[in-house]
């Protein structure tokens, strides 16, 4: 049987809060497990405010109208990431500036920033690339340096800190995703971060398609109405019942997640000893979240070559990332900047299966077959 790269955890107390919600009679959004889940984030990761979102793209496109990324704006992200981080802010006119990774780390490579700022420039947006920090102390230092605003795409990084502080924390905003690849999930779904009270009333009425909604079941005004642009931003009571069942088990998952991360690392440490293969750099600043496990091979060919290997044996491993400054879309908008650290991770990268029921014995099996694959090359 084919080991696969992901396989959805159930904690067994999903479809009973699915079935609590249903019984309430209130099923739209907004209602009470929407309110434990925000309540959760708030409490345990010291947000400002929380607000469910039926995705991680749409609570970057709340951050792009809350930041009010208008034609002519530029923002600068990695190239290294998925589509939805640049989507959010091309939807709004902005022109993106793509940053290039680390030589050792797919993240944003802070040293690099102020080179790419201009009188333009009016946020930064940044990837915790496998739940591993960006070097948040240094981007922050530039973004007060240069008045700019501060979003973290935090979306492979919950329960992971810089130094103290929580990802999705230090942000002016940031943003969090539940898909079924996640440590976390809700089949679909995500989270936005307020970290500057400035957005907070702002990002309700954006969420709440653009009325004072909200407002007015608190009791704050008499009526409401539409005063703001915004969209169906929230998702169902069903969605926010299977995510507080996830929630509430968080630490039992996190700990089984970082016991076959430490598997993987501890059985292709001698690999990487050899020159073989590279493996995840986790910064003194940073913590591990165990989002996912990858190696870096020394070519691209090895690392398709290897691909096969494991399929053959029945274990399937993907690349993730193609730099989007290459991508079809945005090809003809790039302004000619080699980044060839981004294009050697779109390269050489290469993740292994990484859920919850992965046994260790399986793990260990997938290691002793990486293991085979190159004592025959």
């Amino acid at each position: 049987m084919l080991i696969p790269f992901n396989k959805p955890f159930l904690t067994g107390k999903e479809t009973l809060y699915i079935e609590e919600a249903v019984a309430s009679g209130k099923i739209s959004g907004n209602g009470d497990f929407t309110k434990k889940c925000q309540t959760f984030f708030e409490r345990k990761f010291k947000i400002k405010k929380a607000l469910l979102t039926s995705s991680c793209t749409d609570a970057l496109e709340m951050s792009a109208i809350l930041l009010d990324i208008k034609e002519g704006d530029e923002v600068i992200m990695p190239s290294f990431t998925f589509v939805s981080t640049a989507n959010a802010f091309i939807l709004r006119g902005a022109k993106v500036k793509f940053a290039d990774s680390y030589f050792n780390s797919p993240n944003i490579n802070a040293d690099c920033l102020e080179d790419l700022i201009t009188s333009k420039t009016k946020a930064i947006v940044v990837v915790h690339y496998a739940g591993i920090a960006c070097d948040m102390d240094e981007i922050m230092r530039i973004s007060k340096k240069h008045d700019l605003f501060v979003v973290e795409d935090a979306a492979q990084a919950i329960d992971s800190f810089h130094k103290e502080r929580p990802l999705g924390s230090i942000g002016h905003l940031a943003t969090f995703s539940f898909h079924e690849t996640k440590n976390i999930i809700s089949g679909e779904g995500g989270l936005l971060a307020i970290n500057d009270e400035r957005f907070i009333e702002r990002a309700e009425i954006i969420w709440e398609k653009g009325t004072n909604r909200s407002a007015f079941f608190r009791g704050e005004v008499d009526k409401y109405g539409w005063i703001d642009i915004g969209s169906s931003f929230l998702p169902s009571e069903v969605i926010a019942a299977f995510l507080w069942a996830q929630l509430e088990q968080l630490d039992t998952i996190q700990d089984c997640r970082k016991q076959i991360w430490n598997t993987y690392y501890n059985g292709l440490k001698s690999l990487e000893q050899q020159g073989k293969i590279k493996l995840p750099y986790i910064p003194e600043y940073a913590t591990n979240n165990a989002h996912l496990f990858y190696i870096l091979c020394s070519t691209n060919e090895a690392r398709n070559s290897l691909i096969g290997h494991l399929r053959k044996n029945k274990i399937h491993a993907v690349f993730h990332y193609l730099s989007l400054h290459k991508s079809p879309y945005f090809l003809n908008k790039h302004d000619g900047r080699v980044l060839p650290y981004s294009d050697s991770y779109s390269d050489v990268l290469l993740r292994l299966p990484l859920f919850f029921d992965l046994e260790l014995e399986k793990v260990r099996y997938i290691v002793s077959k990486i293991k085979d694959f190159f004592d025959e090359v």
